[in-house]
């Protein structure tokens, strides 16, 4: 079981993300998937039904890359291209999924797609795509190496990706195996495996540094 430092931890990340979230619900965040869905099929609301999704689900979708790819333009940059799949590609949902599942899926893939062209440009193994992750960190303006929040972020990106996605999928956005074998097309139980050898790993890390 992760340890109940790592535990606490995950909630000062979360009031410290959280600050960007306190403002007036719009309507977008009321309005059911099904009927934006539907919005988005009718021409003459399809561009407002697509910022209402983009509204509902941007800051979630954000996190999600930026604990992959760390530096908020790089996430950006993703998360543009992310928005782009999704306008190409909304027309023809078929719904055989939640919204939130196949988003996140495209947002994944986005973030794979991009580790891997960066490890093409640089012509670097992985482990020294792993290392450059661990130094963007470190040069924070903020980095403390002695603080738990610091040391448990450098801690995941030892990780290999696969199980890096599996650790913050469900660490910090706290999504059942069931959601999570739908966006990683693997099976609950290796889901399981996958997180519990990635949080003994992190907690291997923290205690020998």
């Amino acid at each position: 079981m992760i340890s109940e430092n790592i535990k606490s931890q995950k909630q000062t990340n979360r009031k410290s993300q959280n600050w960007k979230c306190i403002k007036a619900k719009s309507m977008s965040l009321t309005t059911s998937d099904t009927e934006l869905l539907v919005q988005f099929r009718n021409p003459v609301t399809k561009e407002r039904a697509f910022t209402s999704i983009i509204k509902k689900y941007q800051e979630k979708l954000y996190w999600h890359v930026r604990r992959m790819v760390i530096e908020h333009e790089d996430a950006n940059d993703v998360l543009q291209n992310v928005f782009v799949r999704v306008w190409n590609g909304l027309e023809n949902f078929r719904e055989d999924s939640q919204l939130y599942t196949w988003l996140y899926r495209i947002a994944t893939n986005e973030c794979l797609t991009y580790i891997e062209q960066q490890k093409k440009r640089m012509s670097v193994p992985l482990d020294e795509v792993e290392s450059g992750l661990s130094n963007k960190i470190k040069a924070d303006s903020h980095f403390d190496a002695n603080r738990l929040e610091w040391k448990l972020q450098l801690a995941i990106q030892q990780l290999p990706e696969k199980q890096r996605l599996v650790f913050n999928l469900r660490y910090y956005d706290e999504m059942p195996y069931e959601e999570m074998s739908r966006i990683l097309d693997t099976s609950e139980g290796a889901l399981k495996a996958s997180y519990h050898h990635a949080v003994k790993k992190i907690e291997d890390y923290i205690k020998n540094h």
